[in-house]
């Protein structure tokens, strides 16, 4: 709705060569427009003569109408899971390299940003995943991801077993080096290198993907996206498999645990500028048909 973007909450990474200048742009912009901003405490330093508030991701998803995401993929996935508690809608400015979710450049954002802040916008709803594990039937660590939760072995010279079970549905005992376990979202992303198939942001569904697995029959699975799925670490297993959420948040199992994961209540907005297609960023990302040659 145009108008409705009055607060806007900026985050990133401040790590990241040439945020500096992307952060500039973007406050030059804010302020010409009279919004009211909010800066990610640990950007301040990028822009120290930014006359804005600062704050927390949480402070930002409390008090921000949207929030534009300056980064790469990874800073988005990031600052989604804490923006879906707050239902704040989020944008991505692109500086990373592949960029199925930021996919505003640069060079676009004098276009393409005020567009998006006068309502010229499509919004997608992605859901997130909510992982715990469980020892002795008690919660020992929780997390939650965008992309996906990944339970594995790690180290490349073992391969742990596990047991699957969908909806209290036995589904396979297995020996491999883990299990990929993936919403859409991250159907394009360590699902993908992993064999998984490429599915629709739109679906309701999650991709259970094995990672090298001692079965050569052994294939990706897609279940329902409320399905609750339990992985069983099996008690002879020797070493402490980590779990990871979207590559960024680790916990740890032993053996005899189990790894739980579900459908998380909250979903995130993503926004995007009018005429985004799926199909087309994976033409561009995944650079399909380039070995065509008229």
């Amino acid at each position: 709705m145009p108008g409705s973007f009055k607060k806007i909450g900026l985050v990133g990474r401040s790590q990241q060569n040439g945020l500096d200048v992307v952060l500039q742009e973007l406050l030059a912009l804010l302020e010409q427009r009279e919004h009211e901003v909010i800066l990610e405490d640990c950007l301040g330093e990028l822009v120290p003569d930014a006359a804005v508030l600062l704050g927390s991701r949480d402070e930002i998803g409390q008090h921000s109408d949207l929030v534009i995401v300056a980064g790469g993929d990874g800073s988005l996935l990031s600052a989604a899971r804490t923006m879906a508690k707050y239902d704040t809608p989020v944008l991505g400015v692109n500086r990373g390299r592949l960029g199925f979710l930021t996919d505003i450049t640069p060079d676009q954002i004098a276009e393409q940003i005020p567009r998006v802040l006068d309502g010229d916008y499509v919004t997608e709803s992605r859901f997130l995943l909510d992982a715990h594990v469980e020892r002795d039937g008690e919660i020992v660590a929780k997390a939650d991801a965008l992309n996906d939760v990944v339970v594995n072995s790690g180290t490349s010279a073992q391969m742990i077993e596990i047991e699957l079970t969908v909806d209290n549905a036995f589904v396979y005992r297995q020996r491999a080096d883990g299990l990929i376990v993936s919403t859409p979202t991250g159907s394009t992303a360590y699902s993908l290198s992993g064999g998984g198939p490429i599915m629709h942001p739109s679906l309701d569904a999650i991709v259970l993907v094995p990672m090298f697995p001692h079965a050569l029959s052994s294939r990706p699975i897609v279940v329902d996206g409320n399905s609750e799925i339990r992985v069983d670490i099996l008690q002879r297993n020797r070493i402490h498999p980590p779990v990871t959420c979207d590559g960024q948040v680790n916990m740890t199992a032993r053996p005899g645990d189990s790894v739980v994961i579900r459908k998380k209540p909250h979903v995130l907005s993503l926004l995007h500028p009018v005429g985004h297609s799926f199909y087309a960023s994976c033409r561009d990302k995944l650079r399909w048909g380039d070995a065509l040659v008229d």
